[in-house]
Formats: C-alpha cells, structure tokens, sequence
C-alpha cells in the first residue's frame, strides 16, 4: 500500500509532462485556434532577439503582403518595373468608328492625255508605286502632237534667225545707220516667238511629254510614244521656263526642297496591252493610304461636347480592332478635324472625322518594293472621347493632383479592394491603392500617397505577384518575409 502511494503520484506527473511537452511542440498549430488574437514565435524566424523587441527600428508590415523572388524567378514572369510620375487623364465615352478613305485623296484614277496604243504596261493589282513611277508605255496616235512637235521645232528656228536680226540691228543702231524704233520691232518679234515656243512646250508637257522629251524635239527628234506616270509628282505642271535663246533656265521647284514620295497601291487596270485609248480614257485605278480619316459615328445630343473637343484640339485615344499588340509602333491621339451637319435617318447619327497618318512595311518581291500598311479602310475603331479630367484633392480640400496612370496589368484586384506591388530588391509589396478609373487597358490610380513617385511600381502580372504571395502564404512561408534588411 504504501509502494502505490509513491508510485501513483509520479505515474501521473509523467502523464502530465508527456502532455505538457506534447502540447509545446505542437503550439503552432493548436494556439491560432484557441487564441485567434495570439501571435506565435517560431524558434526559427529569428532567433533570440533580446533587446530587439518588435523588430524596433524598421518596418514589415504584414507578412501576408510580401513576397521574395529569385531573380530567375522575376525574369520568368518578365517583370516591368518602373516608378510613376502624375499625369493627366480624362475620363472617356466611348463611341465607335470605322477607317475611310479621304475622298478625293486616297483613290484615284489614272486617264492617259493621248490618243494611241497601249504599248506596255509596267504596273500590275497589288503593286505598290510611288509619284513618277512608270505606268503604261503609249504610241502616239494624235495628229496633234505630230504638229505640235513640228511648231515647235519650227518656233525654234524662227528664234534663232529673230536673234540674229536683233544683234544685226543692234550694231546699226550703234552706228547710228539705223533708227533705234527698228531695234525696238524686232525685239518685240523675239519676245513673241518666245511666248509662242513656251505655249508649245506646255502643251507637249500636258499631253504627256516629259521636259526632257520636249528638250530632244527642239534638237529636232520626233517623239513617238509617251509614259504615263504616277501622279503627285510635285510641279507636274509647270514646266521650266524659256529664255528669248529657247534654253530652259531650270527645273521646276529650283531650290526647293523636294516633298516626301506620294505611294500608291494599284487596285484595278482598265485596259489591256495593245488596246487603243482615247485621250480622257481611265488606265486604271490607284489608291493612297498614307493619309486616312476615322470616321466616328454619334448622337445628335454629343455635338456640342465633339464640337468643343475640336475647337480646343482635345486629344482623342483610338483603339483599332484586330491588332496585335507590339506588332506595331505605339500612337499618340488623334484629333478631330471637323464634324458632318448631317444627321443619318437610320441611324439618327452623324459622323465626325479624325484625321489618320497611316504606317506601312515594306518587303521585296521579284525586284520590286511592297507594302503593308497598318490601318486598311473598313477597319473596327473604339474612340475614347474625353469627358471628365480625374484629380486628387490635396489635404487642404483646393489643390488638385494629377494621378497615376498605369497598364491595366499592373493592379490586381480581390473584392472590393485593389493593389499594386512594390518592388524592393528581391522582396515584392502588395500596397492598396484607390482606383479612379479603369479599361481594359489602363487603370488610373489616384494620387493619395498610397503610392510615391520615389517608389518601383511592378506595371504587370499583379495577379500572378498575387498568386505567388498566396501560395506563401499557403505553405507556411516559402519566401523570407524579412528580405532586404539585416538584424546583425
């Protein structure tokens, strides 16, 4: 009896201790649940601290809004961080449009000035020409031009013996064998032929004679076929002037800089090789997509917001339907031009108009040049019609800030909450922000310190940062939650 009696009582201290230390081991994962509010140390998250209670001195915030990256990591992802400076930014309507053509401008027709054969033909559907390239070769067929070309040739001979003259009577005169009224005459018979020769000079050049075409019948060759060009050459028509000698005293545009080339696409040919044109006939058809129109489409009751916007030349964003991001060189906005006084029956819309600088590329084919042009006419357009200029008062109530404006990648949102992450070293922070304004595209961030223009902002894949952060969380840690300082 008096065995038990010593036995019992440390039976029961060893249950206890067994149980006590169970109980300490496993703290981790009993306390949150007992005591939700109590927070327990790990023996691994930093040691002893002593005399560094509550990490005094720098700032973790919670561990849940943090997470370390290796940089293999950050490359995987393809991470752009930057910091961020204030910016204006207005709210937009959206209205829809489509790419036109700009009439007048951006088809045209090729006619030939000449009667005669077509003779070669040396640009086909698809290719792409610029002004003074060579079209259609054609014979002549004109009696006109044949006597033209012979006036001409003759004009110039009737200069020749009136200059002749004049220097004859000239020496006279300085004799004073000869009145000077008859120096007089025969000079203004030199200025007559002269005018006479460059009427006949023009007339060849508008008939489709080149200025050096016209130079060789003056040195008395016949021309016999001429070659129609593409148009937009500058100065087309006006040919050099004539002294009373018949010599041109230059080009036309002398000392002007020459205009960037006119490229056209040719769409459709209206004649066939050895088929016989009529002077006026269309040879075929050209289209120019360098200079374009976005034609937008809206209610009678936005006329007077798009026609404040083109008055004070208010940038417009356009996005275009069917393309693919990067592909091409970003854009700025686009600006109205004007807007149509008609209002669409149907539709009970009117258009307004943007005007469009087209982009193209180019790539060689069989020895010729073809392009690609960015925007094509019939083309999907989203205009984004500012409304409403977004700010940020300042603490004094008055003083407007600009916010931030960032790629709609850059925020990542859960509930009614949105966050961006903050890059520092290897350790990425989640940061709430105040959302003022988001598309598919941008989201603008109001300017409130949540964030600062000295910070990195992460400007893509917060959702995949976010993801990241949650699977830490998740697996009882994964990244160090006090990356980027020391407690040495």
């Amino acid at each position: 009896m008096r065995l038990r009696r010593v036995i019992s009582p440390l039976v029961t201290l060893a249950v206890l201790g067994g149980v006590g230390y169970a109980a300490y081991r496993t703290q981790e994962r009993w306390v949150p649940f007992v005591f939700p509010a109590k927070t327990v140390k790990s023996g691994d998250d930093h040691g002893d601290h002593a005399g560094h209670e509550d990490h005094a001195g720098h700032d973790h915030g919670a561990r849940g809004d943090r997470v370390k990256l290796s940089p293999q990591a950050q490359k995987n992802l393809g991470l752009d961080v930057d910091t961020v400076t204030p910016q204006e930014y207005w709210r937009t309507k959206l209205i829809p449009g489509v790419v036109v053509d700009r009439p007048g401008e951006s088809d045209r027709g090729v006619t030939s000035k000449v009667a005669g054969v077509v003779t070669a033909i040396k640009a086909r559907p698809g290719d792409t020409v610029k002004a003074g390239d060579p079209l259609f070769t054609i014979q002549l067929a004109s009696e006109f031009l044949q006597s033209a070309q012979t006036d001409l040739v003759k004009t110039v001979k009737e200069i020749e013996f009136a200059i002749i003259e004049r220097d004859r009577i000239s020496n006279l005169v300085k004799k004073g064998t000869t009145a000077e009224a008859e120096l007089l005459k025969q000079q203004n018979v030199v200025d007559r032929l002269t005018t006479q020769l460059n009427g006949v000079r023009r007339q060849l050049q508008v008939f489709g004679l080149t200025p050096d075409q016209v130079n060789r019948v003056e040195k008395g060759e016949v021309i016999t076929e001429v070659t129609v060009v593409a148009p937009g050459v500058p100065g087309n028509g006006n040919p050099p002037a004539v002294t009373p000698a018949g010599k041109p005293t230059g080009s036309p545009g002398e000392g002007e800089p020459p205009a960037s080339p006119t490229l056209y696409e040719v769409q459709e040919l209206k004649v066939t090789l050895g088929e016989q044109v009529q002077a006026g006939q269309t040879l075929c058809l050209l289209a120019n997509h360098q200079r374009l129109f976005v034609e937008g489409r809206a209610f009678k009751s936005e006329a007077d917001a798009l026609a404040a916007a083109a008055e004070k030349k208010t940038p417009v964003r356009a996005e275009f339907a069917d393309e693919t991001a990067g592909a091409w060189p970003a854009r700025g906005p686009l600006i109205i031009h004007h807007l149509s006084n008609q209002v669409d029956s149907a539709t009970r819309t009117f258009a307004f108009y943007l005007p469009l600088d087209n982009q193209p590329r180019t790539f060689e084919r069989d020895g010729k040049t073809h392009f690609v042009w960015r925007y094509r006419p019939g083309q999907r357009v989203r205009l984004m019609m500012p409304v409403e200029k977004l700010v940020t008062l300042a603490p004094d109530g008055k003083t407007e800030l600009l916010p931030f404006v960032l790629p709609a990648g850059a925020v990542v949102r859960e509930g009614g909450e949105a966050f961006v992450f903050i890059q520092t070293g290897d350790v990425f922070v989640r940061k709430p922000v105040r959302v003022l304004y988001a598309d598919r595209s941008e989201v603008v961030v109001a300017n409130d310190g949540s964030i600062t223009e000295a910070e990195f902002v992460v400007r893509n894949q917060a959702a995949a940062l976010n993801r990241a952060l949650k699977a830490q969380a998740a697996g009882g840690g994964g990244g160090d939650p006090h990356a980027g300082h020391s407690h040495d």
